[in-house]
């Protein structure tokens, strides 16, 4: 259960404190990202992204976005390390269904280990967040009863999508790769920053559709807003043990440039 403070429902264009267990949550849409010290990396793209999940669900919703948006520019922490998530519920009455829930960042992930799930796609709707959010989680967690950190979830013809909860790219040689946009998977933002960060650097870039075992000798990255770039040591039946990537310390740096202090 939340405590008073931490969750929020936009109410007459303010975020006000609710006490979570008397909403009844169906999450339609979700978003989150870190805020680190008050500084976070693509806050408007977040913004927009969930701004346009929401108006797909109900465009009456339009009219309550700017308000919500710029609350939650108010609340959010500039000390510490967060990781604030937007949230849609579908079910509440049209003028209360944005929410925000104010949540510490839990501790950085600096590298992980990836574990297939054994089935296609579970989800219902791959490219928004939210609605297969309690799903990706318990992904996750099969990962971690396998000794692994993060799932990996492929398609009906067994090619990579993406991570329950994050996004992966792979190196051939000097071309940075990800999966082909025939894929489903979700429009991550980390994903478009690591990716205009190659374009800025001179790297090439592609998509493609790769099976688990063809990755088996190439230095992959899992992305997230929060942890951003982590290296994959390991893939469970697939690698013991994945070469590094000599790029790592020159895109972590840039990265952590796109930082922007909150005003």
């Amino acid at each position: 259960m939340s405590v008073l403070g931490d969750f929020y429902r936009l109410e007459a264009g303010e975020l006000k404190p609710v006490i979570e267990s008397s909403i009844e949550v169906q999450l339609k849409v979700a978003d989150s990202w870190l805020v680190d010290e008050g500084r976070v990396r693509s806050l408007a793209a977040h913004f927009e992204r969930f701004g346009s999940w929401v108006e797909n669900e109900d465009p009456n919703q339009k009219q309550f976005l700017p308000f919500y948006f710029a609350e939650i520019k108010r609340l959010l922490p500039k000390i510490g390390r967060w990781f604030p998530r937007m949230e849609y519920h579908g079910e509440q009455p049209a003028s209360t269904r944005l929410y925000l829930r104010l949540r510490e960042a839990p501790e950085k992930l600096e590298s992980l280990t990836l574990w297939s799930y054994p089935e296609p796609d579970p989800r219902n709707n791959p490219q928004v967040k939210g609605p297969d959010l309690s799903l990706c989680q318990q992904l996750r967690r099969h990962a971690n009863m396998n000794g692994a950190d993060e799932a990996v979830i492929t398609d009906t013809k067994g090619f990579v999508a993406e991570g329950a909860l994050s996004a992966l790219v792979w190196w051939r040689g000097d071309v940075l790769c990800s999966s082909d946009d025939q894929t489903n998977w979700l429009p991550s933002i980390t994903r478009q920053e690591v990716f205009s960060i190659a374009d800025q650097m001179g790297f090439e870039t592609m998509v493609e559709n790769v099976r688990p075992e063809q990755l088996a000798k190439l230095p992959i990255w899992a992305l997230s807003s929060l942890n951003g770039i982590m290296p994959v040591r390991s893939w469970i039946g697939v690698a013991d043990e994945l070469p590094e990537s000599s790029n790592l310390d020159a895109f972590l740096k840039r990265l952590k440039l796109l930082g922007t202090q909150l005003d």
